[in-house]
């Protein structure tokens, strides 16, 4: 029997392997992006003094754009195909296999793919289809504001450009997340967009916003810039879907609702009948705009509380019946711009998960957990209570003294923590559910006015509760105890809210995990704990979605987090030292413009390094090139060069000469070689013309003076704190506590607590800490966030921008007294040019300051080799401390 071919599991992540690539090769990718682009993700790096987007959201943009601008916005399939057979963009990934995934190849087959490939292009659509899965509360809103900006102004600088956008339509669930959407249209964009380009955005963007049945869409056929923000229902195309029932007919007109030959007859080829009414031709009006409008891109903010299969039918990766579903309508669009000539540029899907079931969507291009959200403090920690058969005024009785134990007498940024309790239908909610959270408020002697109940029934509901359900996240709301029935399942966004309870098994099991995320959004400095309190049938429930959503447990979501500490950490005393900083200032000065012949030199251009030769050899013979019959001949010729007229050269010049065209024409007219000398010799090697008379015509009419200035200034390695303490995470292994090392106090721990990042780092500090030639010694690499004015200001090799770097450690030498700035490096980054940039500036502020600089790497750090501090060759073994 054959053997079977092995095929690669439908679990497999290939967005990791895509995103390791980028972050591999991320110096050769930004080469072929645009300068703008580059000044776009440099204005967003979080390694900015002042960063606005989260990790997590400048990864996804860094995505966003790799796909665009390296990619060309290919289909995923496509992509898959190339990385996998290291083709087109891909041809230099290497195959390195990572400590528990799985290897996609191992020779001699390339088989193992086919399964996921298949899959992949089964699933294409019209157009590029991607999906980015962001966990609820990480700001995925923002994260779409950020890129559809970005598309715009793009398209603005670049308007023929095929893979920009020049129109975005946002696409949510329902009414409940179309009003959280508003934060597009209000968000302050100067966050995410440099200065230089904000006015002509704000000049040219145009809002609309679909929330009403009845509204039209006002867009102008053609135009740009238009952000249209709608649910499918209000975009989807209505079509009679069944026959008139003889009530109808009797009762109908007969009549078109509209006069024939009126504005409304050019959708009449839209329709399979008449249209009923007025909000059914206000629904074909919006989708007839928006099949005129060019170079649209669709954005689906689709599937932050979606999960399971309706999230594989949303974003196109299962096949779905039903007539008015999502992926039909955007499927639609795309055909109807085709026909219009215009198309889709792609669809773009935000999603809080990259699985669905046992599978991962094959479309994903970037993912952030939940656990990862949760140990970068993006969400609170999570505490979840199940209990055995609770009646309802057990379990209400129980959750609520324990949620008012927790937060009782606390506001967060003013606000009062809250608990929300979910009930299964109306008759519940009065009931049960009501009746024991008074008989729990009474109990603890707390008014009745802090419930707050909305059901959507206007008897139960009124419009002044819809009001305080809207502003419970300010400091003036009083509410604390919510009821709800099928409300806050999504677009409900409480940072406030710290409770959830839901004791009675709902209809949908995937409600539960729903209703239980609602409590994770975070609040306030440090990190917060959200409390859940589920029957055990509703806490396996959960348990089940998290393993086919997330994958992972509720023990493990219970437990994530919980291996660091958040502490307290204050200054135990001011230590400060003195810098210098070197200020080099370049002046400009314009010469008299030359009245002189002068010459260019074109005779003494090194135009040897641009010819192209071909050499040719007959046979495999060493020795001398006649003997191996070798030929070399100069086909520069073949070259593809730019040919330049008088016109273009000399506004080519003028451009980097800041002078006007008639000036560098007449300048150019008085070289010696004379202006067609030039032009032949520029037109045929172009790069003549800015490496060499460019350049030249600048020194005749520029002087450059430079000079140099150092000033002396002190700095503190920890400003005061606002509260009196920081608030930071760190692992308790990895942790030194002053109280417990009261001897080092004049020597060390200027913190009463050191939170290293590492092994190496706390072994060398033990091993410095206990050496006899160091004075003081100092962690200064735990405060990177503005806490200390001591950093290293660097130019990064990649985006060529300043960047702040605080070094690890700054050690004082008994001996002399003077410093050394110390960084702990692992062994593989030594070399990288971002450090190695570091190093350099870093080498320059410490010597200018009587200083030096010392990179120890992570292996010798851990083995005690630190000689090179004090000037040794051989390593000395120092003694390891316990902290």
């Amino acid at each position: 029997m054959a053997r079977k071919q092995k095929t690669v599991s439908l679990d497999f992540a290939f967005f990791t392997h895509l995103h390791d690539f980028y972050k591999q090769n991320k110096g050769y990718i930004r080469t072929h992006y645009r300068a703008l682009t580059k000044k776009y993700l440099d204005y967003n790096d979080p390694t900015n003094a002042n960063p606005f987007l989260r990790q997590a959201q400048f990864e996804a943009l860094e995505m966003y754009v790799f796909l665009k601008e390296f990619l060309h916005n290919a289909p995923l399939h496509q992509v898959f195909k190339d990385w996998s057979e290291q083709t087109g963009r891909f041809e230099a990934r290497t195959k390195v296999a990572k400590a528990g995934q799985m290897v996609l190849f191992e020779e001699p087959t390339k088989g193992q793919y086919d399964q996921l490939f298949k899959r992949m292009r089964a699933n294409s659509r019209l157009y590029p289809n991607y999906i980015f899965a962001l966990t609820m509360g990480t700001g995925k809103t923002i994260l779409m504001a950020t890129c559809i900006f970005y598309e715009f102004i793009l398209a603005n600088k670049f308007p023929r450009d095929e893979k920009y956008c020049h129109n975005a339509l946002v696409f949510a669930p329902d009414k409940t997340v179309l009003q959280s959407l508003r934060e597009i249209q209000t968000f302050d964009l100067t966050k995410v967009v440099p200065p230089q380009y904000t006015e002509r955005l704000r000049a040219n963007l145009k809002f609309h916003f679909l929330d009403e049945a009845g509204t039209s869409l006002s867009t102008i056929d053609n135009s740009r810039y238009n952000l249209i923000i709608s649910n499918t229902q209000k975009i989807i195309l209505k079509r009679q879907s069944k026959e008139k029932t003889p009530t109808d007919k009797l009762f109908g007109s007969g009549k078109p609702t509209y006069t024939p030959g009126s504005v409304y007859d050019e959708f009449s080829d839209l329709l399979d009948d008449e249209p009923e009414t007025e909000r059914d031709l206000a629904t074909n009006q919006r989708f007839e705009k928006i099949r005129r409008l060019e170079q649209l891109g669709i954005y689906v903010d689709e599937a932050h509380h979606v999960f399971g299969q309706n999230l594989a039918k949303d974003v196109g990766s299962k096949k779905d019946s039903r007539k008015t579903s999502l992926r039909v309508t955007i499927d639609e669009i795309s055909a109807n711009l085709k026909r219009a000539g215009t198309r889709v540029v792609a669809c773009f899907n935000y999603t809080g998960t990259p699985y669905v079931g046992r599978e991962v969507l094959p479309e994903v291009v970037y993912a952030f957990g939940l656990q990862e959200a949760i140990d970068k403090l993006y969400l609170k920690k999570v505490q979840l209570n199940g209990y055995t058969n609770p009646r309802s005024t057990e379990f209400v009785e129980l959750a609520i003294d324990d949620f008012l134990n927790r937060n009782q007498e606390q506001r967060h940024e003013g606000m009062l923590p809250k608990i929300a309790f979910f009930a299964a239908t109306i008759n519940e909610l009065q009931n049960e559910l009501r009746p024991a959270v008074e008989a729990a408020l009474l109990k603890h002697n707390l008014p009745l006015s802090k419930i707050l109940v909305n059901v959507g029934d206007p008897k139960l509901t009124s419009n002044d509760d819809i009001r305080e359900f809207h502003r419970l996240d300010t400091e003036n709301s009083d509410k604390q105890f919510i009821l709800l029935v099928n409300k806050g399942r999504e677009g409900w966004n409480c940072r406030s809210l710290f409770g959830v309870g839901l004791f009675r098994k709902p209809k949908s099991k995937i409600f539960v995990l729903q209703a239980t995320m609602r409590c994770l959004r975070s609040i306030g400095e440090g990190q917060q704990t959200g409390s859940v309190y589920l029957s055990n049938d509703n806490l396996q429930i959960l348990n089940d979605e998290l393993q086919q959503n997330f994958r992972i447990t509720a023990k493990e979501l219970e437990d994530t987090g919980k291996e660091k500490d958040l502490l307290q950490v204050k200054v135990a005393k001011t230590v400060t030292v003195k810098l210098r900083r070197i200020r080099k200032q370049y002046d400009l000065t314009a010469k008299p413009v030359p009245t002189e012949p002068f010459s260019l030199n074109l005779q003494a251009a090194p135009t040897d390094k641009y010819r192209l030769l071909h050499t040719t050899q007959e046979g495999l013979a060493l020795g001398d090139a006649a003997k191996r019959k070798e030929r070399t001949e100069d086909i520069s010729h073949q070259r593809h060069q730019r040919q330049f007229s008088r016109l273009t050269l000399v506004a080519e010049a003028a451009r980097y000469l800041n002078k006007s065209c008639l000036e560098v024409d007449r300048l150019l007219g008085q070289a010696e070689e004379g202006l067609p000398s030039i032009l032949d010799g520029v037109n045929e090697f172009n790069e003549l013309l800015y490496d060499w008379v460019i350049p030249r015509l600048f020194h005749l009419l520029y002087e450059i003076t430079d000079s140099q200035t150092t000033e002396e200034y002190e700095v503190e390695l920890v400003k005061a704190p606002p509260k009196g303490f920081y608030e930071l995470l760190s692992k308790p292994h990895l942790t030194a506590y002053l109280a417990k090392n009261p001897e080092y106090t004049a020597k060390s721990f200027h913190l009463d607590h050191y939170c290293f990042d590492s092994k190496p780092e706390q072994n060398l500090f033990w091993k410095l800490v206990k050496e006899k030639r160091v004075k003081e010694i100092y962690f200064t690499g735990m405060l990177t966030h503005g806490q200390s004015d001591f950093f290293i200001q660097y130019i990064d090799p990649e985006s060529h921008t300043v960047r702040s770097y605080y070094p690890d450690f700054l050690l004082q030498k008994e001996a002399d007294n003077s410093y050394v700035i110390v960084e702990v490096k692992g062994d593989n980054k030594i070399d990288d040019p971002v450090v190695q940039a570091k190093k350099r500036f870093a080498e320059d502020i410490a010597s200018a300051s009587g200083m030096t600089y010392e990179m120890i790497k992570g292996s010798d750090a851990n083995d005690g080799n630190y000689g090179i501090l004090f000037g040794e060759a051989q390593a000395v073994q120092g003694e390891l401390g316990d902290g």
